[in-house]
């Protein structure tokens, strides 16, 4: 874990990546999972932070255009297994947004690439970002990557992502996302924001 610097509410969006009924199923303790990132998403709330969801799902369109040379993605275009059209693939109801949170529905794997989340970011003035979800190896991973590379300060809870792989969790968290991220617990977080 890296130093935690201070952070501006203001200018500070905490992202719920991911966490919908399809994925969260491969969480041994979901609800236990699900109950500390609420917790946080209070604590952030109740400072004045912006909330954002992050879903995956494929239109009818969406499925039309993935290439078959995209591994991952071919294969849930073939099968309808992210199809938006299913209810696993919406936000899990334990953690449902409030009105006016950000939610965008993303085609690949990465936040940014198929969302207008850097707008909606960009148009509430943020520029730090706090990263929760699952899989520390998707979503998690390329969306650090591609946030450094756009400039935001990025913060990783390294106990509030989740990978099946627990040395590639391990491994992401201890030593690659402090390259390019502040990694914290929940616990630390809270705190911070109190």
């Amino acid at each position: 874990m890296n130093d935690f610097r201070p952070l501006n509410p203001a200018t500070t969006a905490l992202l719920l990546m991911d966490l919908q009924p399809s994925i969260v199923a491969m969480h041994p303790d979901s609800d236990a999972f699900l109950a500390a990132l609420a917790r946080v998403r209070e604590a952030a709330r109740a400072a004045g932070l912006t909330i954002g969801y992050v879903r995956v799902a494929l239109t009818e369109e969406d499925a039309a255009r993935v290439s078959p040379n995209n591994l991952s993605f071919f294969s849930a275009a073939e099968t309808g297994r992210l199809s938006d059209a299913d209810p696993a693939t919406q936000v899990d109801p334990r953690i449902r947004p409030a009105d006016g949170e950000i939610v965008v529905r993303k085609s690949r794997v990465g936040a940014f690439s198929t969302t207008d989340l850097r707008e909606q970011l960009a148009a509430r003035g943020i520029d730090t970002i706090v990263l929760t979800g699952i899989a520390t190896s998707g979503v998690v991973l390329s969306t650090v990557r591609d946030a450094a590379d756009r400039d935001f300060r990025v913060i990783v809870l390294s106990d509030g992502v989740f990978d099946r792989d627990p040395e590639v969790h391990r491994v992401l968290t201890e030593k690659l996302f402090p390259r390019q991220a502040e990694v914290v617990t929940m616990d630390e977080f809270v705190t911070a924001l109190a």
